[in-house]
Protein backbone atom coordinates (compact mmCIF):
# COMPACT_ATOMS: atom_id res chain seq x y z
CA UNK A 1 0.00 0.00 0.00
CA UNK A 2 1.56 3.21 -1.23
CA UNK A 3 1.82 5.97 1.53
CA UNK A 4 2.47 8.93 -0.23
CA UNK A 5 4.29 10.10 2.79
CA UNK A 6 6.61 13.57 1.76
CA UNK A 7 10.64 12.32 1.96
CA UNK A 8 13.19 14.91 2.15
CA UNK A 9 16.10 14.28 0.29
CA UNK A 10 18.16 16.54 1.88
CA UNK A 11 17.84 15.78 5.43
CA UNK A 12 16.94 12.07 4.47
CA UNK A 13 13.87 11.57 6.59
CA UNK A 14 10.17 11.22 6.04
CA UNK A 15 7.74 13.90 6.90
CA UNK A 16 5.87 12.11 9.98
CA UNK A 17 6.03 11.54 13.28
CA UNK A 18 3.88 10.19 15.82
CA UNK A 19 4.13 9.38 19.96
CA UNK A 20 5.14 6.15 20.98
CA UNK A 21 2.48 4.80 18.16
CA UNK A 22 4.29 2.42 15.21
CA UNK A 23 4.84 5.48 12.47
CA UNK A 24 3.10 5.36 9.09
CA UNK A 25 3.93 2.35 7.37
CA UNK A 26 7.11 2.27 9.34
CA UNK A 27 8.35 6.13 8.75
CA UNK A 28 9.05 8.62 10.04
CA UNK A 29 9.70 9.68 13.96
CA UNK A 30 8.48 7.65 16.78
CA UNK A 31 9.01 9.66 20.07
CA UNK A 32 8.47 9.00 23.50
CA UNK A 33 7.05 12.24 25.23
CA UNK A 34 4.46 14.81 23.80
CA UNK A 35 6.07 17.32 22.10
CA UNK A 36 5.72 21.39 22.14
CA UNK A 37 4.54 22.78 18.73
CA UNK A 38 8.25 24.25 18.00
CA UNK A 39 9.63 20.04 18.97
CA UNK A 40 6.28 18.58 16.75
CA UNK A 41 6.73 21.40 13.85
CA UNK A 42 10.48 19.37 13.61
CA UNK A 43 9.97 16.19 14.15
CA UNK A 44 7.08 16.38 11.32
CA UNK A 45 9.40 18.06 8.84
CA UNK A 46 7.19 20.83 8.53
CA UNK A 47 9.88 23.51 9.37
CA UNK A 48 10.03 25.00 6.16
CA UNK A 49 8.56 27.75 4.60
CA UNK A 50 6.38 28.13 1.22
CA UNK A 51 6.09 30.80 -0.93
CA UNK A 52 4.62 32.50 -4.21
CA UNK A 53 6.99 32.83 -7.24
CA UNK A 54 6.33 34.65 -10.79
CA UNK A 55 5.64 32.02 -13.24
CA UNK A 56 6.73 32.06 -17.00
CA UNK A 57 5.95 30.91 -20.07
CA UNK A 58 7.85 31.07 -23.81
CA UNK A 59 6.52 32.37 -27.13
CA UNK A 60 7.79 32.77 -30.68
CA UNK A 61 9.03 28.81 -31.08
CA UNK A 62 11.07 28.45 -34.28
CA UNK A 63 13.04 25.34 -35.72
CA UNK A 64 16.30 26.16 -36.48
CA UNK A 65 18.12 24.65 -39.40
CA UNK A 66 19.98 22.34 -37.04
CA UNK A 67 16.53 20.77 -35.87
CA UNK A 68 16.88 22.71 -32.39
CA UNK A 69 13.98 25.04 -31.28
CA UNK A 70 15.30 28.43 -31.38
CA UNK A 71 13.43 30.66 -28.85
CA UNK A 72 13.56 34.18 -29.32
CA UNK A 73 11.46 35.44 -26.39
CA UNK A 74 11.91 32.91 -23.22
CA UNK A 75 10.51 35.19 -20.37
CA UNK A 76 7.36 35.75 -21.03
CA UNK A 77 5.30 36.57 -17.32
CA UNK A 78 1.90 34.73 -16.69
CA UNK A 79 -0.58 37.52 -15.09
CA UNK A 80 -2.09 36.57 -12.08
CA UNK A 81 -1.16 33.21 -11.31
CA UNK A 82 1.59 31.86 -9.41
CA UNK A 83 3.89 29.15 -8.41
CA UNK A 84 4.10 27.78 -4.55
CA UNK A 85 7.54 26.64 -3.49
CA UNK A 86 8.86 25.23 -0.84
CA UNK A 87 12.41 27.40 -0.20
CA UNK A 88 14.38 24.61 1.52
CA UNK A 89 13.81 22.28 -1.44
CA UNK A 90 12.97 24.71 -4.39
CA UNK A 91 10.02 21.85 -5.20
CA UNK A 92 7.14 23.18 -7.04
CA UNK A 93 3.60 22.68 -4.88
CA UNK A 94 1.12 23.99 -6.76
CA UNK A 95 -0.13 26.88 -9.01
CA UNK A 96 -2.30 28.98 -7.36
CA UNK A 97 -4.00 32.61 -8.38
CA UNK A 98 -3.05 36.12 -7.54
CA UNK A 99 -5.64 36.41 -4.44
CA UNK A 100 -4.26 32.83 -2.69
CA UNK A 101 -2.58 33.62 0.39
CA UNK A 102 0.01 31.27 2.14
CA UNK A 103 -0.96 29.74 5.79
CA UNK A 104 3.00 28.62 6.87
CA UNK A 105 3.32 25.42 8.43
CA UNK A 106 4.08 27.11 11.82
CA UNK A 107 0.85 28.99 11.57
CA UNK A 108 -0.78 26.27 11.80
CA UNK A 109 0.47 25.04 15.12
CA UNK A 110 0.15 27.97 16.28
CA UNK A 111 -3.50 27.60 16.04
CA UNK A 112 -3.42 24.75 18.23
CA UNK A 113 -1.62 26.62 20.58
CA UNK A 114 -3.73 29.36 20.79
CA UNK A 115 -6.84 26.91 21.27
CA UNK A 116 -6.26 25.98 24.48
CA UNK A 117 -3.60 28.86 25.50
CA UNK A 118 -0.82 25.66 24.99
CA UNK A 119 -2.72 23.72 28.23
CA UNK A 120 -2.89 20.24 28.11
CA UNK A 121 -2.91 19.55 24.15
CA UNK A 122 -1.02 17.03 23.04
CA UNK A 123 0.50 16.82 19.38
CA UNK A 124 -0.11 12.86 18.49
CA UNK A 125 0.63 12.92 14.74
CA UNK A 126 1.93 15.72 11.85
CA UNK A 127 3.10 15.09 8.41
CA UNK A 128 3.34 16.21 4.89
CA UNK A 129 2.54 14.22 1.67
CA UNK A 130 3.31 14.40 -1.52
CA UNK A 131 6.15 17.26 -2.24
CA UNK A 132 5.08 19.11 0.89
CA UNK A 133 1.80 20.39 -0.41
CA UNK A 134 -0.29 19.04 2.07
CA UNK A 135 0.24 19.11 5.48
CA UNK A 136 -1.86 17.28 8.28
CA UNK A 137 -1.71 17.54 12.48
CA UNK A 138 -3.87 15.97 14.98
CA UNK A 139 -3.83 16.67 18.78
CA UNK A 140 -5.32 15.55 21.64
CA UNK A 141 -7.41 17.02 24.18
CA UNK A 142 -6.94 16.76 27.86
CA UNK A 143 -10.46 15.14 28.61
CA UNK A 144 -12.26 12.02 27.52
CA UNK A 145 -15.98 11.12 27.07
CA UNK A 146 -17.19 8.26 29.05
CA UNK A 147 -19.40 5.95 28.20
CA UNK A 148 -19.86 3.08 30.71
CA UNK A 149 -17.28 2.60 33.47
CA UNK A 150 -14.59 1.97 31.18
CA UNK A 151 -15.27 2.91 27.63
CA UNK A 152 -13.03 5.77 26.63
CA UNK A 153 -13.60 8.10 24.26
CA UNK A 154 -10.25 10.14 23.83
CA UNK A 155 -10.90 13.87 21.80
CA UNK A 156 -8.84 14.92 18.81
CA UNK A 157 -8.25 18.02 16.77
CA UNK A 158 -7.39 17.50 13.03
CA UNK A 159 -6.02 20.08 10.68
CA UNK A 160 -5.26 19.80 7.35
CA UNK A 161 -4.24 22.56 4.94
CA UNK A 162 -2.44 22.16 1.49
CA UNK A 163 -0.11 24.52 -0.23
CA UNK A 164 -0.81 23.71 -3.77
CA UNK A 165 -4.23 26.02 -4.51
CA UNK A 166 -6.59 22.65 -3.48
CA UNK A 167 -8.75 22.79 -0.72
CA UNK A 168 -9.53 24.78 2.28
CA UNK A 169 -7.70 24.89 5.91
CA UNK A 170 -9.98 22.37 7.25
CA UNK A 171 -9.96 22.15 11.26
CA UNK A 172 -12.10 19.72 12.78
CA UNK A 173 -13.02 17.92 16.22
CA UNK A 174 -13.35 14.40 15.95
CA UNK A 175 -13.74 11.88 18.84
CA UNK A 176 -11.57 8.63 18.90
CA UNK A 177 -12.67 5.53 20.65
CA UNK A 178 -9.38 4.08 23.10
CA UNK A 179 -10.76 -0.01 22.72
CA UNK A 180 -10.34 0.26 18.96
CA UNK A 181 -8.96 3.22 18.13
CA UNK A 182 -11.84 3.68 16.18
CA UNK A 183 -12.72 7.36 14.95
CA UNK A 184 -16.19 8.25 15.91
CA UNK A 185 -16.96 10.66 12.91
CA UNK A 186 -20.29 12.36 14.01
CA UNK A 187 -21.35 15.95 14.17
CA UNK A 188 -24.98 16.60 16.02
CA UNK A 189 -27.95 17.71 13.61
CA UNK A 190 -27.97 21.26 12.53
CA UNK A 191 -24.60 21.37 13.66
CA UNK A 192 -20.73 20.77 12.83
CA UNK A 193 -17.65 19.80 14.19
CA UNK A 194 -15.54 21.67 11.35
CA UNK A 195 -14.42 25.04 10.54
CA UNK A 196 -13.30 25.93 6.75
CA UNK A 197 -10.88 28.70 5.96
CA UNK A 198 -9.74 29.18 2.12
CA UNK A 199 -6.60 30.96 1.09
CA UNK A 200 -7.64 34.36 0.66
CA UNK A 201 -7.15 37.13 2.45
CA UNK A 202 -6.46 37.54 6.03
CA UNK A 203 -6.62 33.84 6.17
CA UNK A 204 -4.09 33.70 8.42
CA UNK A 205 -6.00 36.12 11.20
CA UNK A 206 -9.17 34.00 10.60
CA UNK A 207 -7.11 30.93 11.56
CA UNK A 208 -6.41 32.66 14.76
CA UNK A 209 -9.98 33.23 15.66
CA UNK A 210 -10.44 29.80 15.00
CA UNK A 211 -10.71 29.06 18.87
CA UNK A 212 -13.99 28.94 18.92
CA UNK A 213 -13.68 25.22 17.48
CA UNK A 214 -12.78 25.22 21.20
CA UNK A 215 -16.09 25.69 22.00
CA UNK A 216 -17.71 23.06 19.46
CA UNK A 217 -15.48 20.81 20.76
CA UNK A 218 -16.79 21.08 25.00
CA UNK A 219 -20.39 21.57 23.82
CA UNK A 220 -19.98 18.48 21.20
CA UNK A 221 -18.39 16.26 23.49
CA UNK A 222 -20.54 16.85 26.09
CA UNK A 223 -23.38 16.12 24.15
CA UNK A 224 -21.96 12.87 22.45
CA UNK A 225 -21.05 11.55 25.94
CA UNK A 226 -24.77 12.27 26.77
CA UNK A 227 -25.94 10.55 23.35
CA UNK A 228 -23.57 7.69 23.38
CA UNK A 229 -24.60 6.80 27.40
CA UNK A 230 -28.20 6.64 26.21
CA UNK A 231 -27.38 4.71 23.03
CA UNK A 232 -25.30 1.97 25.69
CA UNK A 233 -28.26 1.27 27.66
CA UNK A 234 -30.72 0.52 24.32
CA UNK A 235 -30.72 -3.07 23.25
CA UNK A 236 -31.40 -4.21 19.21
CA UNK A 237 -30.91 -7.54 18.08
CA UNK A 238 -28.58 -9.18 15.59
CA UNK A 239 -31.27 -8.67 12.80
CA UNK A 240 -31.67 -5.31 13.73
CA UNK A 241 -27.43 -4.27 13.79
CA UNK A 242 -27.53 -6.21 10.19
CA UNK A 243 -30.52 -3.72 8.99
CA UNK A 244 -28.90 -0.87 10.19
CA UNK A 245 -25.82 -1.57 8.73
CA UNK A 246 -27.29 -2.24 5.71
CA UNK A 247 -29.21 1.24 5.47
CA UNK A 248 -26.29 3.08 6.71
CA UNK A 249 -23.83 1.92 3.96
CA UNK A 250 -26.83 2.16 1.11
CA UNK A 251 -25.32 3.23 -2.36
CA UNK A 252 -28.35 4.17 -4.25
CA UNK A 253 -32.20 4.11 -3.84
CA UNK A 254 -32.72 0.78 -5.10
CA UNK A 255 -30.57 -0.77 -3.29
CA UNK A 256 -32.73 0.90 -0.51
CA UNK A 257 -35.70 -0.39 -1.83
CA UNK A 258 -34.67 -4.30 -1.97
CA UNK A 259 -33.64 -3.88 1.95
CA UNK A 260 -36.82 -2.68 3.07
CA UNK A 261 -38.49 -5.58 0.81
CA UNK A 262 -36.02 -7.84 2.23
CA UNK A 263 -34.89 -9.12 -1.49
CA UNK A 264 -31.59 -10.07 -0.37
CA UNK A 265 -30.80 -12.06 -3.38
CA UNK A 266 -31.06 -8.62 -5.59
CA UNK A 267 -28.62 -6.94 -3.56
CA UNK A 268 -24.99 -6.89 -5.34
CA UNK A 269 -22.23 -9.22 -3.73
CA UNK A 270 -20.19 -6.39 -3.45
CA UNK A 271 -22.31 -4.78 -0.75
CA UNK A 272 -23.68 -8.24 0.26
CA UNK A 273 -19.62 -8.88 1.60
CA UNK A 274 -19.20 -5.33 2.94
CA UNK A 275 -22.16 -5.25 5.07
CA UNK A 276 -21.10 -8.97 5.87
CA UNK A 277 -18.09 -7.56 6.90
CA UNK A 278 -18.92 -5.01 9.18
CA UNK A 279 -21.96 -7.07 11.00
CA UNK A 280 -18.99 -9.66 11.74
CA UNK A 281 -17.35 -7.46 13.09
CA UNK A 282 -19.83 -6.05 15.04
CA UNK A 283 -20.41 -9.26 16.22
CA UNK A 284 -16.56 -10.51 16.84
CA UNK A 285 -14.10 -7.73 17.57
CA UNK A 286 -12.96 -7.42 21.10
CA UNK A 287 -14.28 -3.82 21.45
CA UNK A 288 -17.52 -4.79 20.97
CA UNK A 289 -17.93 -7.54 23.42
CA UNK A 290 -18.23 -4.41 26.11
CA UNK A 291 -20.73 -4.06 28.34
CA UNK A 292 -21.45 -0.85 26.72
CA UNK A 293 -21.34 -2.26 22.77
CA UNK A 294 -22.64 -5.61 23.16
CA UNK A 295 -25.94 -5.63 22.18
CA UNK A 296 -26.50 -2.18 22.49
CA UNK A 297 -27.19 0.64 19.42
CA UNK A 298 -23.92 2.34 20.45
CA UNK A 299 -21.92 -1.05 19.04
CA UNK A 300 -24.28 -0.95 16.31
CA UNK A 301 -23.00 2.11 15.44
CA UNK A 302 -19.56 1.13 15.98
CA UNK A 303 -19.83 -1.32 13.60
CA UNK A 304 -20.13 0.87 11.05
CA UNK A 305 -17.75 3.50 12.19
CA UNK A 306 -14.70 0.56 13.05
CA UNK A 307 -15.85 -1.17 9.58
CA UNK A 308 -14.06 2.06 7.96
CA UNK A 309 -11.36 3.10 10.34
CA UNK A 310 -10.23 -1.07 11.40
CA UNK A 311 -11.01 -3.46 8.48
CA UNK A 312 -11.56 -1.76 5.54
CA UNK A 313 -8.54 -1.13 2.95
CA UNK A 314 -7.92 1.54 1.06
CA UNK A 315 -5.54 2.67 -1.69
CA UNK A 316 -3.47 4.76 0.56
CA UNK A 317 -3.02 6.24 3.74
CA UNK A 318 -3.55 9.64 2.36
CA UNK A 319 -7.10 7.87 0.86
CA UNK A 320 -8.12 6.71 4.52
CA UNK A 321 -7.44 10.13 5.79
CA UNK A 322 -9.64 11.41 3.26
CA UNK A 323 -12.25 9.43 3.61
CA UNK A 324 -12.22 9.24 7.67
CA UNK A 325 -12.08 13.12 8.27
CA UNK A 326 -12.69 14.53 4.92
CA UNK A 327 -15.93 14.64 3.94
CA UNK A 328 -15.21 11.31 2.19
CA UNK A 329 -17.65 7.58 1.88
CA UNK A 330 -16.55 6.75 5.46
CA UNK A 331 -17.50 9.95 7.40
CA UNK A 332 -20.72 10.08 5.42
CA UNK A 333 -21.49 6.60 6.57
CA UNK A 334 -20.61 7.30 9.63
CA UNK A 335 -23.06 10.33 9.95
CA UNK A 336 -25.27 8.01 8.00
CA UNK A 337 -25.00 5.56 10.78
CA UNK A 338 -25.15 8.27 13.60
CA UNK A 339 -28.57 9.59 12.66
CA UNK A 340 -30.16 5.91 11.99
CA UNK A 341 -28.72 5.13 15.73
CA UNK A 342 -31.07 8.76 16.95
CA UNK A 343 -34.07 7.37 15.24
CA UNK A 344 -34.04 3.90 16.39
CA UNK A 345 -33.53 5.39 19.92
CA UNK A 346 -36.67 7.63 19.60
CA UNK A 347 -38.68 4.80 17.91
CA UNK A 348 -38.68 6.97 14.32
CA UNK A 349 -37.49 4.12 11.86
CA UNK A 350 -39.16 2.59 9.47
CA UNK A 351 -40.89 -1.12 10.50
CA UNK A 352 -38.47 -3.56 8.98
CA UNK A 353 -36.28 -2.72 11.64
CA UNK A 354 -38.52 -4.68 13.86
Amino acid sequence: MAHNLNFNEQTGKHSFFSVKEKAWHGLGQIIEGYPTSAEALKFAGLDYTVVKRKLFTYDNENEASNGDTEIKNPEIEVPNYYATMRTDTEAVLGVVGKDYEIVQNIDAFSFFDAIVGGDGIQYETAGALGKGERIFITAKLPNYIRVGKEDLIEQYLFLTTSHDGAGSITAAFTPVRIVCNNTLNAALRNQTNAIKIRHTANAKDRLEQAHRLMGISNHLGSDLEQIFNQWAKVPISDPQVKKLIQMAMVPNKEVLQNIQAGKEDQLSTCFKNMTDTALEYAMTNDSQLMETAKGTVFGAYNAVTGYFQNVRSYKNEEAKLKSLLLGGTAQYRAQKAFELCEDFVKGEVNVFFN
